[in-house]
């Protein structure tokens, strides 16, 4: 075999090889490497692709180590070669795929039922200059950068912190804080399956008082034109807006069926009964879709997300326009949207707003930093943040509509004020919209459609938060045998999610899901948010960071992005956390208040996250080489050698390579002809020996 090779010398320190192969070969130029040269399957080993036209019938050599990983995704930058591709992680099979993802991910059950009550209670229309001014100082901004953060690196929350070792603290917080969220969040979606099953029938079990569950002071909203013979109690008086308005002792039939069928609560939160089997069911229905939908990974949850990113939309206008239609409609609308303009001088208006911008966006959770990390490197993840975050914020005024509109009729229906019926959270969710729908006709029909749509939003949260502690752990671990056995972890994660969520549908799990609602996803977002920003921004420095995404997206943050994560947003989550402080109340559910010991438990689960912080930066000052204190704070905060971009083809700049392999590197070559020369290689052991080759 013919082999012509052309040897290019650069004087400054910087090797250049271009390596034509006639036959077999492929063109591979490398700066600041002695030899790299590309090849076709050979010897068990995986060669580097090879541009069209230029593979051959034998192979030539091929790299195997470390090193190789990088090879597999093109030769050379800007060539016709080049891929922009992860084949060891993985990517997104589109941008499509990403895009629906993450808007899964940041529009959840609280955007239908938390974010209409609060815009109502705090100014109507008025709360939305507030909101969206939020949105435009601290939410974009804080979502690009956890986009950005994650696509540069190509890992996961703790794999990112490669960039300041000493802050790896940060990523071990967010992994706790994704796992108390996933543990409750997939209890309220369980609880979702259960009325979504229970709504399979010709009259809803929520609608009438003529159950065994049933008190003599539940009192029914439908009027004896709509209830079927021999339905109707004896004692449900005739004026029902008489009796709503006089009465104290009024529940209605959904109140009693969610806590004394379907919860058959106990009186306290350290009273747990019995295990509901039907939600224990439910809930391992609920791990099994999210199991079965994350068996590949990003690979096969990017295929699921086209149906639940976009049916919500679809169930949101159905269940509006039929919302519009109704009598009332218009006066819980106009209830929804009547500015108050004299509230937006009130400080909790705006903290409020800061706190369900902060919250709603999934943000110091995690998942944006693993979402991103799947992306192509070169990917527009500014113009992905822009969208995402728009369209979140969009879907939480729009769900205002939708659940406004039922609330105006069934408040028109019952003859009080909308105030009577809103509510928000669970009550909202399994309680006051479930009543509205009774009074609609084929109530199952917009029953069924309605925890459907809850459903949906609610896995595509929770697909990101397993993915999220699946990543982490992969790509903390990083050998070739976790990554061949990804499936078996995401199995072991839901695995534990599912037994750890055994508690939470006891009798007094309601309770407790509440107390993790509260506190395990509360203050200490914001304090890691902070510590993120700050350690980003002063610590490995904002030049370098700015320099970073040029690199990536071709051209550096706006200024306006800049002034945000060094000044305004951190300003900003700085207020979200000393308005969080002021406003702090102990925690109720109706009228019951938590006792002491809980709300202590509810505290150590909010510190549990946040103390990784501190730990890990001991552990890591400890371990890290230094004559001094200050010496090791130095080495310990800067970034490993290993930070950067994952690909050696991104590698570029002052991240490119330019001293020859290393034991650090792990490459090696394969002999060309093993008769022909030696050269001493170092291999992926640390090992040298003499490697056969031809140049």
């Amino acid at each position: 075999m013919c082999v012509c090779v052309c040897v290019i010398a650069h004087a400054c320190r910087h090797l250049w090889i271009r390596v034509w192969v006639q036959a077999g070969g492929c063109l591979s130029r490398r700066k600041g490497r002695a030899l790299e040269v590309c090849g076709l399957k050979s010897a068990g080993s995986r060669a580097c692709d090879c541009g069209p036209g230029l593979q051959g019938p034998q192979p030539t050599a091929t790299m195997v180590g470390k090193g190789a990983k990088g090879m597999l995704n093109g030769a050379v930058p800007s060539e016709a070669t080049k891929k922009d591709q992860n084949l060891k992680r993985g990517n997104w099979g589109n941008q499509i795929e990403f895009v629906l993802t993450s808007v899964g991910y940041a529009v959840g059950l609280g955007n239908v039922w938390r974010f209409p009550y609060l815009c109502y209670r705090n100014g109507g229309g008025a709360f939305m200059f507030p909101y969206f001014i939020m949105l435009i100082f601290c939410g974009i901004p804080l979502f690009f950068m956890e986009l950005s953060f994650g696509q540069f690196a190509s890992q996961g929350c703790l794999g990112v912190w490669r960039i300041s070792p000493m802050f790896k603290g940060v990523g071990y917080g967010m992994m706790v804080v994704s796992t108390y969220i996933g543990i409750y969040y997939n209890v309220v979606i369980c609880i979702a399956f259960y009325y979504f099953f229970s709504s399979m029938t010709h009259v809803l079990p929520w609608a009438y008082c003529n159950n065994p569950w049933n008190t003599p002071d539940c009192t029914g909203v439908l009027d004896a034109s709509n209830l079927t013979n021999g339905s109707r109690p004896a004692t449900l008086p005739s004026n029902l807006s008489h009796l709503l308005n006089h009465s104290l002792q009024r529940t209605s039939p959904s109140e009693e069926y969610w806590r004394r069928y379907v919860l058959k609560l106990s009186d306290d939160i350290g009273n747990f009964g019995e295990v509901r089997m039907p939600l224990l069911g439910c809930l391992g229905v609920s791990w099994v879709v999210v199991f079965l939908c994350l068996i590949r990974g990003v690979k096969s949850s990017g295929k699921v997300v086209y149906f639940t990113a976009t049916f919500p939309y679809v169930v949101l206008t159905i269940l509006f326009v039929r919302g519009v239609t109704l009598e009332g409609a218009f006066t819980g609308i106009m209830y929804y949207l009547t500015p108050q303009w004299d509230k937006i001088l009130e400080a909790k208006v705006w903290g409020d707003a800061a706190s369900q911008i902060f919250y709603s966006l999934g943000c110091a959770w995690g998942g944006l930093i693993t979402m991103a990390s799947y992306n192509k490197f070169h990917n527009n993840c500014y113009r992905d943040s822009i969208i995402i975050s728009i369209t979140n914020c969009a879907t939480s005024v729009y769900a205002g509509f939708v659940i406004f509109s039922i609330l105006g009729f069934m408040a028109n229906h019952l003859g009080v004020d909308v105030s009577r019926v809103a509510d928000h959270g669970p009550g909202l969710a399994f309680v006051a919209y479930p009543e509205a729908l009774t009074l609609l006709p084929i109530s199952p029909l917009w029953s069924l459609l309605f925890f459907f749509m809850l459903i949906l939003l609610g896995l595509g949260t929770q697909f990101c938060l397993l993915e999220t502690l699946v990543t982490a752990i992969v790509d903390e671990v990083g050998n070739e045998w976790i990554l061949k056995k990804k499936t078996y972890v995401t199995l072991g994660v839901a695995v534990a999610g599912f037994l750890l969520g055994i508690p939470l549908t006891s009798q007094a799990g309601i309770y407790w899901l509440l107390l993790m609602d509260n506190y395990a996803a509360s203050f200490s977002l914001v304090v890691i948010s902070c510590i993120m920003c700050v350690s980003i921004m002063y610590i490995y420095g904002h030049r370098n960071y700015f320099q970073d995404i040029q690199m990536m997206l071709g051209f550096p943050p706006p200024l306006f992005f800049q002034i945000c994560w060094r000044f305004v947003s951190p300003a900003i989550i700085f207020f979200i956390l000393i308005f969080t402080v002021i406003q702090y109340q102990p925690i109720t559910y109706n009228h019951y208040q938590y006792p002491g010991w809980a709300v202590a438990i509810g505290f150590l689960m909010a510190l549990s996250s946040v103390i990784c912080i501190p730990l890990y930066a001991l552990f890591q000052l400890c371990r890290t080489d230094g004559d001094t204190l200050l010496q090791r704070l130095k080495n310990a905060t800067k970034p490993s050698r290993d930070w950067g971009p994952a690909l050696l083809e991104h590698r570029t700049g002052r991240y490119a390579p330019t001293i020859p392999a290393s034991p650090e590197d792990g490459l090696e070559v394969q002999p060309l002809h093993p008769d022909k020369a030696q050269i001493p290689m170092v291999g992926s052991n640390g090992s040298s020996r003499l490697q056969d080759s031809r140049i």
